[in-house]
């Protein structure tokens, strides 16, 4: 809680980002569970992990590159 707190001081910046402003709503949806949770922990549990494997999904998909023609380089014959 005393890092969300200097968080909430901190001046926030604009993100652009699909990954970034995913992230965002994720922390801002999880601070809210943490300041006004329900008695129903299950229903907000599985939320956040599924918008966790979501955030996460969005992560390795700009990273990820697959190597369609690996083996098939230009040989010359030199």
């Amino acid at each position: 809680m005393k890092n969300y707190e200097e968080l909430k001081k901190a001046q926030e910046m604009d993100l652009y980002s699909a990954y970034l402003m995913d992230l965002k709503a994720f922390l801002a949806k999880t601070m809210s569970y943490v300041e006004k949770h329900s008695k129903d922990f299950d229903n907000e549990r599985s939320t956040l992990l599924k918008d966790a494997n979501l955030l996460q999904k969005e992560k390795n998909s700009n990273s990820y590159s697959k190597d369609k023609h690996k083996n098939k380089k230009f040989d010359d014959g030199y």
